[in-house]
């Protein structure tokens, strides 16, 4: 195969359509690729480096976000199975459980968590020009202090702005290249990491002093740190194990798809391996962890040159990642909902407020924020539905979707329910989600006291959706007396000879 066809081709479908077998041709190297064009990034780094902040040493934090991802693995692989088997997108795959209506539901809030993504990355971009390319005069000046009621600076948000308005600029010229320049980013970034890592390890001495940094959590203190922070690395990739069907729908077989994602744990964890170690080097140079690169190239680097370098590798990165990921799909599920309403552009634009609105800076503000708030919020959401979508999709189904019942809104489909809407996968998501809601708001400060057991069940957040959503769904489904009756009528409805006018789009929720 050319490597030209060995790349996922945005034009190969409208989003909505199944993909043809024909134009499937993602290979296992070509979705390594994307792993690794997705793993390579600043919060990745962050990630990693947040370990050691929070107390570990570097091997724990190796430890943890191995493992994490090596959990992960298994329902990415396992969701991305109905993407290659029948080339549908998630939003479609999301109708077989929550109904050709209801699956809006789950899909408007995997766009809610992709806004908060896209602060994030945009809030990086913007840390990226203040840090990097701003003299130290201006980032020492009257506007660079922070402001209470803002809880940053306006410079700072000055250049959160700006770089936002460099990603509209890049977004009005379209989609041609935004993929392909992902591709070329992950080297850059790889090689800037190189350079830290070097300079981390002449400057500690090399590898003993570098690595040489004991951690600060005792025994009882390392497990409650230690299953937060497994909860937080399984939540960084919760996004793409619930939407991994819209590049797995690509792929050209079962065995491309699968081989092509278990490199998953290895490339976190040796692209970890090196934000762990450079953040272990800086305690030992500075006498306290940087988890922030931007943070230490700005404390490390006078050459202007170099800064300038930097800055065009990582905003490189943050916009041919944040664009495709966090703003077209949040775009395109507004679109979605009202096409009157909205237009890709004004959708794009709406995704960019809501994203203002998620306040990146305090969320970056500290690594327990980043890791307890935000990585372990988001997966609290998020595994109840990847619960419900794996339980739906293996335990109920076998498998075994209508393809042509994913697209109808007949009342006579297979995946209409009543009126469009599955109860029981609403029931399970609420039961999912409900149990985290009081740990997370005390952990956020809303709450000043609860239950331990909500604590507990807020650290394991994703853990317990995904198995207690799973449950409560598979009960529920089985207690449907007429479900049988209704999957044959189903079966009858599919290969009807009316069917076929019956067909129509619903629009992606």
């Amino acid at each position: 195969m050319e490597a030209a066809d060995d790349v996922i081709d945005p034009s190969a479908g409208d989003g909505l359509d199944p993909i043809p077998a024909g134009k499937r041709t993602l290979s296992c190297w070509g979705m390594a690729t994307l792993w690794v064009s997705m793993v390579v990034g600043v919060p990745t780094y962050y990630t990693a480096a947040s370990l050691v902040e929070l107390g570990m040493s570097w091997w724990q934090g190796v430890a943890t976000i191995f493992l994490g991802n090596l959990v992960v693995s298994a329902p990415i692989c396992l969701t991305a199975h109905a993407g290659t088997q029948y080339g549908v997108s998630f939003p479609i795959q999301l109708r077989s459980a929550f109904g050709v209506r209801g699956a809006r539901v789950p899909a408007l809030l995997r766009a809610v968590v992709a806004c908060g993504w896209c602060g994030i990355e945009s809030w990086i971009g913007g840390q990226a020009i203040f840090l990097l390319l701003l003299p130290i005069s201006m980032r020492s000046s009257h506007y660079a202090k922070t402001v209470d009621w803002l809880g940053t600076s306006p410079l700072e948000i000055g250049c959160f702005l700006l770089f936002s308005l460099l990603q509209f600029a890049v977004l009005w010229k379209g989609m041609t290249g935004i993929y392909a320049l992902g591709m070329s980013s992950a080297p850059v970034l790889v090689l800037l990491v190189s350079c830290l890592f070097a300079w981390a390890y002449a400057a500690a001495g090399g590898f003993g002093e570098m690595l040489s940094a004991p951690s600060r959590l005792a025994p009882p203190q390392f497990w409650s740190v230690f299953f937060p922070s497994l909860t937080g690395c399984v939540g960084s990739w919760a996004t793409v194990a619930l939407n991994i069907s819209d590049f797995s729908r690509f792929a050209r077989s079962q065995a491309d798809q699968v081989f092509g994602q278990i490199g998953l744990p290895l490339f976190m964890a040796a692209y970890a391996f090196g934000g762990l170690a450079i953040t272990s080097a800086t305690e030992v140079i500075f006498g306290r962890p940087i988890s922030d690169p931007l943070e230490l190239l700005s404390r490390i680097n006078t050459n202007f040159f170099i800064s300038i370098i930097a800055f065009l590798g990582i905003g490189l990165a943050i916009i041919t990642t944040n664009i495709p990921a966090n703003f077209v799909a949040p775009a395109n599920v507004l679109v979605s909902l009202s096409p009157s309403t909205f237009s890709f552009t004004t959708g794009s634009l709406v995704t960019a407020v809501i994203s203002v609105a998620f306040q990146p800076w305090k969320i970056m503000g500290s690594s327990q924020s980043y890791v307890y708030a935000w990585l372990v919020g988001c997966s609290a959401v998020l595994g109840p539905i990847t619960g419900i979508m794996l339980t739906d999709y293996y335990v109920l189904r076998r498998t075994r979707l209508h393809k042509e019942g994913l697209y109808s809104d007949s009342a006579y489909g297979p995946y209409y329910y009543t009126g469009g809407y599955n109860v029981a996968g609403f029931i399970a998501l609420a039961a999912g989600v409900g149990p985290a809601i009081p740990g997370f708001l005390h952990e956020v400060g809303v709450l000043k006291t609860t239950w331990k057991v909500f604590d507990v069940i807020y650290g394991s957040a994703w853990f317990f959706g995904v198995f207690f959503a799973s449950l409560v769904y598979w009960v529920l489904s089985c207690a449907c007396s007429c479900r049988k009756a209704k999957d044959k009528a189903c079966e009858a409805w599919a290969v009807a000879p009316m069917a076929e006018p019956l067909l129509r789009h619903t629009g992606t929720p």
